[in-house]
Formats: C-alpha cells, sequence, structure tokens
C-alpha cells in the first residue's frame, strides 16, 4: 500500500533524491545507479529498498538484470498532494493580494 508519509521520509534523504533524479531520465541496474556515488552496491541496494518501499520506485526480473524504474502511481500520488498545497498557497496570495488592493485605495493619513 502506498504511503505518503513513506513517501516523503525517503525523499528526505540526498542520496534517494538523486536515484529518483536518475531514474527520471530511463530505468536502470543497482550498478548503474551505485555508479556516481561513493558507498557501496549493497548500501545503494537499502537505498532503493526504502523508494520500493515508499512506492516510489519499482523493479522487474531481465535475465540476470534487476532494473528499476520510477513507478507512476507514487509519484503522481505525491503530486496530487502537492497540487493541493499549491492551490492552498494561491487562495493565501490572492488573499494577500485583496488586502493589499484595498489598502492601496485608502486615503493617506495625514
Amino acid at each position: 500500500m502506498y504511503s505518503l508519509d513513506a513517501a516523503f521520509t525517503a525523499l528526505a534523504d540526498p542520496t534517494r533524491r538523486a536515484i529518483l533524479a536518475r531514474l527520471a531520465e530511463g530505468e536502470a541496474t543497482v550498478n548503474e545507479l551505485a555508479a556516481p556515488f561513493r558507498i557501496s552496491q549493497p548500501a545503494v541496494s537499502q537505498h532503493l529498498k526504502v523508494l520500493e518501499d515508499a512506492g516510489l520506485i519499482t523493479g522487474r526480473v531481465e535475465g540476470a538484470r534487476r532494473p528499476r524504474r520510477l513507478a507512476k502511481a507514487g509519484i503522481e500520488a505525491m503530486d496530487e498532494w502537492l497540487k493541493t498545497m499549491r492551490k492552498a498557497l494561491a487562495k493565501n496570495y490572492d488573499r494577500l493580494d485583496q488586502v493589499l488592493a484595498i489598502e492601496k485605495k485608502k486615503p493617506e493619513a495625514p
């Protein structure tokens, strides 16, 4: 089951964010994902497990290869939540614009 809390917790780590950024370019194996980091392949595998458990990536078996890719449902769920936050923020700015417009119309005090 997908958990928004797990997804954002997974994103708290810069290595996992970098892995997601790399997977945004296309699927990759553990070795390909481990190449730019100064950490072991097992450490990268642990990061991948966290991302998989959070519903942000998925893997498949292709012979001896096990490429990973972004998981559409997990990414879309975060995007929907962020869209809600953007709408709330826009409403706040709209209200601020209204208050500022009213203040601008008021005559200045002598």
